[in-house]
């Protein structure tokens, strides 16, 4: 469950940083206004809107999962099943965390 949730995560935000990123990408000759990359820009700005919503809203639900990570394995006791499937759900979240954060500089390093 929670390797499908850090793949849908990963998806939605690789959505919008390529969103963010599709103005750097696209090569604004003497042929395209100074209008018309200000609307263009104007039509980005409520989709980063979105996009930071949920960058932030991942990042808590993740903590969340990370606290209930920690309380799972400190109280499993005995039973390693449970404690490695704490330490499993830590592991995922950890990496979908790092993914949603370091997004961003992976795709503008590709189009810059």
């Amino acid at each position: 469950m929670n390797k499908e949730i850090a793949i849908i995560a990963l998806l939605i935000t690789a959505f919008f940083v390529q969103m963010n990123y599709v103005h750097a990408a696209l090569d604004f000759d003497s042929e395209v206004s100074a209008e018309d990359e200000a609307s263009f820009d104007a039509i980005l700005a409520p989709v980063m809107k979105v996009y930071q919503f949920i960058k932030y809203a991942a990042t808590i639900i993740g903590v969340l999962m990370l606290v209930y990570a920690g309380i799972s394995f400190v109280t499993s006791g005995g039973d390693q099943a449970q404690k490695e499937q704490a330490k499993n759900t830590a592991m995922g979240v950890v990496i979908g965390l790092i993914l949603i954060w370091v997004a961003p500089l992976i795709v503008e390093y590709i189009f810059t």
